[in-house]
């Protein structure tokens, strides 16, 4: 099952009275079919999803995969919600416990994640990029290169400076393109 099978929530609100957001450890690349799964039973889950370039056999492809790779997030109230029946959900390894009860997930920080997705919880956070910074190509022919940040052009477009064929060539690509070298996306 492929992480672009995911729907994203489509169920009807609930009152946010005691709803809170807690953690489920999904078995090895079994995140995207826990989620599907967990829908069903009529759980609101929050999958983030991050875009990947993929090489492989002379291909270049744009994947989709978790942000946090094992884990999804579920949204329940513990006193009137069953939640053990997730335990034993398709995908699911276990939820995260704190003692007898499910561990709550802090306030605000499924929130702001939701807030930096789209619709489809694709997280399109763009990390902030400083002129002369080395930075990696995370799509387009040139991914997982690496070169320096030459210029910002707008909130859309970069120049970046390649080493390629013997000199640094200039690159403009889109700013979702490029990431600085140290991060772990």
């Amino acid at each position: 099952m492929s992480f672009s099978e995911v729907e994203p929530n489509s169920l009807s609100p609930r009152p946010a009275i005691n709803l809170r957001w807690f953690v489920a450890q999904c078995q090895p690349h079994r995140e995207g079919g826990a989620a599907i799964h967990l829908k069903r039973q009529s759980y609101e889950v929050f999958l983030p999803l991050r875009e990947k370039v993929r090489r492989h056999a002379r291909r270049i492809e744009t994947v989709f995969r978790p942000f946090f790779p094992g884990y999804l997030f579920v949204h329940l109230d513990l006193e009137s919600d069953q939640w053990r029946p997730i335990n034993s959900t398709f995908g699911i390894a276990r939820v995260v416990m704190s003692g007898e009860r499910p561990a709550l997930v802090p306030c605000g920080v499924v929130e702001a994640l939701r807030a930096c997705c789209n619709e489809n919880d694709i997280l399109e956070w763009q990390p902030s990029l400083v002129l002369g910074e080395a930075v990696r190509v995370s799509g387009g022919p040139f991914a997982d290169l690496v070169g320096t940040l030459d210029r910002l052009d707008g909130p859309a477009r970069v120049r970046v400076l390649l080493n390629l064929l013997g000199g640094e060539i200039p690159v403009w690509l889109p700013r979702s393109s490029v990431i600085p070298a140290a991060s772990l996306l």
